[in-house]
């Protein structure tokens, strides 16, 4: 089995590798992993996560990132993220990056997702903070489903492309060591037949919690 992180993925990162919306979010990944590499290796997930934020906010600061919500758009919320609609095609979700240990792993995920599915790429508007709590603000097309979503369907398109179902909604690129977890069908919508992944999460081996998980699959 694979355990070393696929080139593929380094090149994904770096911007070796066109990623649809994918500019800015490699920027700002490949400043925190400088950043990083100046700091102790030993800290805990939560000392490095707000050390980030610390410096996304220098960084959003320098480049003119902050951007401001209409709250009277609100629509919806889930743990991870608050939804507003955006006229006349898109919404806005403002995510706290509540489900992964660093910002780095929450922009891995985004550019994942817009690589993987590029017709409901994420993309990057900026950043926002409240109650003192720091939101990535990102654009994605509005989808309406046409029909109910088979989960049937969803296994055998990702199986189709090198993803494996390990459990419940969960998945493994074994070649990749890419974990894409809770796929459900809130998740993936469907309309006129074709899927559409709004909402994903996705772990790999640089992650060192499902590092651990993958090595055990």
């Amino acid at each position: 089995m694979h355990v070393n992180l696929n080139h593929e993925i380094e090149n994904i990162i770096s911007g070796k590798i066109e990623v649809r919306h994918g500019t800015i979010i490699q920027t700002i990944a490949n400043y925190l992993r400088n950043c990083k590499s100046s700091s102790r290796i030993d800290q805990v997930s939560k000392q490095i996560k707000a050390e980030e934020a610390t410096h996304i906010e220098r960084f959003v600061t320098s480049n003119a990132l902050w951007v401001e919500v209409d709250l009277s758009t609100y629509v919806a919320e889930g743990a991870e993220q608050k939804v507003y609609l955006e006229p006349p095609n898109f919404v806005l979700k403002a995510n706290d990056a509540i489900y992964y240990n660093s910002w780095f792993e929450y922009l891995l995920n985004l550019l994942l997702h817009n690589y993987f599915f590029a017709d409901t790429a994420y993309e990057l508007q900026g950043f926002l903070k409240h109650k003192q709590i720091l939101y990535a603000v990102v654009k994605q097309n509005f989808v309406q489903s046409s029909e109910p979503t088979e989960l049937d369907n969803v296994r055998t398109f990702l199986e189709h492309n090198g993803f494996k179902k390990i459990k419940n909604n969960d998945y493994l690129h074994i070649d990749l060591q890419i974990l894409l977890e809770d796929l459900h069908d809130e998740n993936v919508l469907t309309q006129q037949g074709l899927l559409y992944f709004i909402d994903t999460v996705f772990y790999t081996s640089l992650d060192e919690g499902a590092k651990s998980k993958i090595i055990q699959i």
